[in-house]
């Protein structure tokens, strides 16, 4: 499954194992990661590359809520996918992007939101769309509200990373707003 973005060639599509190298170039800078949770390691080495792949293109979701961000040339940009909530949430999706720093700053992540917000709601019938930013990280909330999402709250000194204690934003998008957005 491919989702085009509203960039001309751009998509986002399954990961392919020779994302491989590619994916650890891109993710091996700290500036990427440093607003990331720790789960996506620094440094970043190949083997961590393959192990996410793996795991990437294991995922037996269906339809898949995981997806590389691809340029025009189809080479790997970035990832960005959907974790779907279980329970009394099983309608909400917790939203989670990245993207190479050579590619920072042309739109490209915010179309990438737009589509996978757009598959959310259209195929998976999510009705709420959430995202977290530690609050210095203020490039990612720009992309999030310009894709439509609000902010809706804060939770003070919620994140440690790299040793410095950070606030975290919420940000969300309900199926109703997207829907009405032009």
């Amino acid at each position: 499954m491919e989702i085009p973005l509203a960039l001309d060639g751009y998509s986002l599509r399954p990961y392919r194992d020779d994302d491989a190298v590619t994916l650890q170039r891109l993710a091996d800078d700290r500036e990427v990661s440093r607003f990331l949770r720790d789960r996506f390691p620094h440094p970043y080495r190949l083997e961590d590359a393959r192990e996410w792949i793996a795991r990437a293109r294991a995922d037996t979701a269906s339809p898949p809520l995981t997806f590389a961000i691809s340029g025009a040339s189809r080479t790997m940009l970035g990832g960005i996918g959907l974790d779907r909530q279980g329970d009394v949430y099983r309608h909400s999706a917790e939203l989670g992007y990245w993207l190479g720093r050579q590619h920072w700053g042309r739109g490209v992540a915010t179309a990438a939101v737009e589509a996978i917000c757009r598959y959310g709601f259209e195929t998976l019938g999510l009705r709420r769309i959430y995202a977290h930013v530690f609050e210095p990280n203020t490039a990612s909330a720009r992309v999030l509200e310009k894709a439509g999402f609000e902010l809706e709250g804060r939770h003070r000194q919620a994140v440690c990373k790299d040793d410095e204690i950070l606030d975290e934003l919420m940000y969300g998008l309900l199926a109703e707003d997207w829907r009405r957005s032009p």
